[in-house]
């Protein structure tokens, strides 16, 4: 037994604890978590402990702060805690793995538990086939297509329901990206595979009715997408390459936009920002196929700034709230809906401006213009002698 209050304080004290790790969730990094797995011995947040009930052969969970604690249970989790149970149940986690963090629109269900046994598997091992349901192109409609990758070639194909045909798409894992996007497709288990396709990006809308399956899938192209990392980067730390395998929009929305002369009637647009190749992408709706422009954004070192408001002169249609992108060629204009959303649009602009670009982010440009950096002798030395050329332009 114990004393309630004086365990509940014993608890909080431990979350706070110097070299414990307990001040983030020992999944997904959420600040301040208030729930644990006494179990295991690790602190976790409210959505993570919903996640670790689904497992009760191998975590059980308690609130710190509701629940009543016994002296005995304190005490393991005093002697455990979360940077020591992750040294030792991730010690076998793959560098491509995955883990979901706080602000991911998915949490894998599945990670806690191989995580927990240190059961996981090889997926880069093999090939993977399998069906997933992908919206149609041109149409708002699911429909159950056969996938293929083919890890060593560095393939992904699709094919349509009839036998016998060859691959409707065949994807290079080079120009490949993955991001779950639950919300935007409208399923839980939605994922979004982009790659470039005859000079722009082709988006494919993917789900499957199981979350095991398409979390595998993900990792699956992860796998994939390592070992061509590797190949095209062999004097690149591994360390260096895993932030670099699939990437997250920083932040995605609806604004209106002008066009060059900046007369032109604003339109409404949906738009997306890819940190790590520095692009503010934008579609008509935001489930298009293809999009329909594209600004590259560098550096503030270059010169390129974001602005908040409008300039001089110019009114938004039906949005007031403005912000402005200078680049060395030009300016782009853009509205917002709400004063929140020009808060969040604006912060991740500047986030973005204020990196210093890297070789990779280089490579990653001048791969965008089609231009082959790769061949042997020419590497990363060739790429960063080049510059970077004039910003995409956005189209009207």
């Amino acid at each position: 037994m114990g004393d309630r209050e004086r365990n509940k304080k014993r608890l909080l004290e431990l979350l706070q604890a110097p070299g414990t790790g307990n001040a983030l969730c020992a999944d997904c990094g959420a600040t301040d978590p208030d729930w644990a797995s006494y179990k295991l011995g690790i602190f976790i947040c409210l959505n993570c402990s919903g996640v670790h009930r689904n497992f009760p052969d191998i975590s059980k969970v308690k609130s710190v702060k509701l629940d009543f604690w016994d002296d005995s249970i304190v005490e393991f989790m005093i002697h455990n805690g979360n940077l020591r149970v992750k040294a030792k149940y991730e010690a076998r986690v793959p560098a491509f793995y995955y883990v979901p963090q706080a602000n991911d629109c998915i949490q894998d269900p599945h990670v806690q538990q191989l995580k927990q046994l240190g059961q996981f598997r090889d997926i880069s091992a093999g090939n993977r086939e399998g069906f997933l349901w992908k919206r149609g192109r041109d149409n708002a409609q699911f429909l159950r297509r056969k996938f293929v990758l083919l890890a060593r070639e560095g393939l992904l194909k699709y094919y349509t329901k009839e036998e016998g045909k060859g691959p409707k798409a065949v994807v290079s894992i080079k120009d490949l990206n993955a991001t779950f996007q639950t919300e935007k497709i409208g399923n839980p288990h939605g994922l979004q595979i982009t790659y470039r396709k005859e000079g722009r990006l082709r988006n494919l809308f993917v789900y499957h009715e199981h979350g095991k399956e398409i979390v595998d899938w993900f990792n699956a192209l992860r796998a994939a997408r390592l070992q061509y990392l590797k190949m095209a980067f062999p004097e690149q730390p591994e360390s260096e390459l895993v932030p670099l395998i699939t990437r997250n929009y920083l932040k995605q929305g609806f604004m209106e936009k002008t066009g060059p002369k900046q007369r032109e009637p604003f339109k409404k647009r949906w738009f997306a920002l890819d940190p790590q190749e520095r692009r503010l992408l934008y579609y008509k709706n935001p489930l298009d196929a293809f999009e329909q422009g594209q600004v590259f954004l560098g550096s503030n070192e270059q010169g390129y700034e974001v602005h908040e408001d409008l300039p001089k002169g110019i009114q938004g249609n039906r949005w007031k709230a403005g912000l402005t992108i200078v680049t060395p060629q030009r300016r782009f204009i853009f509205t917002c809906p709400s004063e929140k959303e020009q808060r969040e649009w604006l912060d991740s602009f500047r986030d973005v401006l204020s990196r210093p670009l890297t070789p990779l982010n280089l490579l990653s440009k001048m791969q965008a213009l089609g231009l082959d950096l790769l061949s042997k002798g020419r590497g990363q030395k060739g790429a960063s002698s080049l510059g970077l050329s004039a910003a995409l332009n956005l189209r009207s």
